[in-house]
């Protein structure tokens, strides 16, 4: 792990000094997911309501760049000028290197069609089932660590061989006992875990980039 990316976790801190308390997990949701990127897996994230929208937030921040330049590989350039010369400047101008994130919240016509078929507390699960392999990450959010859908798509998260990382709340719920890394914000009011959330997930996706993109200068 890069120095500049410690110091980003660092200045997490110091703009919200009560976070010190989720110092040490944060960073080693960091460590877990440098090392899933590296070994070319990926992560899948699901959450309910603002934390469902915190999901989709996290796969656009990886996704694409957020503060650094993510220019695709010199190779892949070379294979798009070889193969279709005429958009090539285009596909090179605006195609961007990825950390690949799926939000598990999005597959509206997969959702209702399994919750009316079959278990709509599974909508996760299904989701975890079909698409994730060993070495994957599942980053679950869940503010009272205790939303069911979320609980059972941890579980079956550890039967695929992933690793699971939680967001939650100061109590950590449920969570606490299926999660490989617990990350519990000092709040136990909603509103106030979700502020910190933000800040959190914000800070980890700098972190990775800066380790996947930067040039160790901040």
């Amino acid at each position: 792990m890069k120095t500049a990316v410690v110091k980003i976790i660092d200045n997490l801190i110091e703009r919200y000094p009560s976070l010190d308390i989720c110092r040490k997990d944060i960073l080693l949701s960091v460590e877990m997911l440098i090392n899933c990127y590296k070994n070319k897996n990926k992560l899948l994230i699901c959450g309910n309501g603002g934390s469902a929208s915190d999901s989709q937030h996290i796969a656009g921040e990886l996704m694409k760049s957020f503060r650094l330049k993510r220019n695709i590989p010199i190779e892949i350039q070379k294979q798009i000028e070889d193969t279709f010369p005429q958009n090539s400047s285009y596909y090179i101008e605006n195609l961007e290197q990825t950390l690949t994130a799926i939000s598990l919240v999005g597959e509206t016509s997969l959702i209702t069609a399994y919750s009316n078929d079959k278990a709509p507390d599974l909508i996760f699960a299904q989701q975890i089932y079909g698409l994730g392999n060993t070495g994957d990450i599942l980053f679950a959010i869940s503010t009272s660590g205790n939303s069911k859908n979320v609980l059972y798509a941890c579980e079956i998260a550890q039967i695929k061989g992933m690793k699971v990382i939680g967001l939650t709340g100061q109590s950590g719920g449920k969570m606490s006992d299926i999660c490989d890394i617990l990350i519990k914000t000092p709040e136990a009011e909603t509103y106030k875990i979700q502020e910190y959330h933000l800040p959190i997930y914000h800070a980890i996706c700098l972190a990775l980039e800066e380790e996947f993109f930067g040039k160790g200068i901040i």
